[in-house]
């Protein structure tokens, strides 16, 4: 197996070192996903800033005004992703100084299993990306991130 086989390329790294905002949504209470995408962020090469669990909403867009990251990650383990993420998107996309700013929504998203229909109304709100629970979502993840534009940053 040659070596860019198993580790992948040096293309695949970051060109740029990225301020990421990851988040929960008011309504979870979980961490450990938050801290596996920190982690993960970390060893892409980015600054990560984790706001934990049950960030009000108000919160979060607060926080992304005073630091303008280059991409905000919203997760959800509870199951009620996609009933927060519509909340949450309006409110960021309602802010001049947000409107251009990157936004994903992963996890799981609902609590009656997979649903075809959700991913597009995530995206029609306003989210660039959307990463439902499942095998091949890290990875898709991670390929979202390579790609963030050098200077995303508004």
């Amino acid at each position: 197996m040659e070596l860019d086989t198993a580790i992948g390329t040096v293309d695949t790294w970051p060109r740029e070192r990225h301020t990421v905002v990851v988040s929960s949504m008011a309504s979870d209470s979980h961490t450990w996903n938050l801290v596996f995408l920190q982690l993960l962020l970390e060893e892409l090469g980015h600054d990560v800033i984790n706001l934990g669990a049950c960030v009000p909403d108000g919160l979060l867009v607060e926080r992304c005004l005073a630091v303008r990251p280059d991409l905000l990650v919203l997760s959800s383990v509870n199951g009620h992703g996609q009933q927060d993420g519509l909340r949450v998107i309006g409110e960021l996309r309602r802010q001049p100084e947000l409107a251009g700013l990157p936004v994903v929504i992963g996890g799981k998203l609902g609590i009656g299993g997979a649903d075809p229909r959700r991913a597009p109304a995530l995206l029609a709100a306003g989210f660039d990306a959307v990463f439902e629970e499942g095998a091949s979502s890290a990875a898709l993840f991670r390929t979202f991130v390579d790609r963030l534009p050098s200077g995303a940053r508004l």
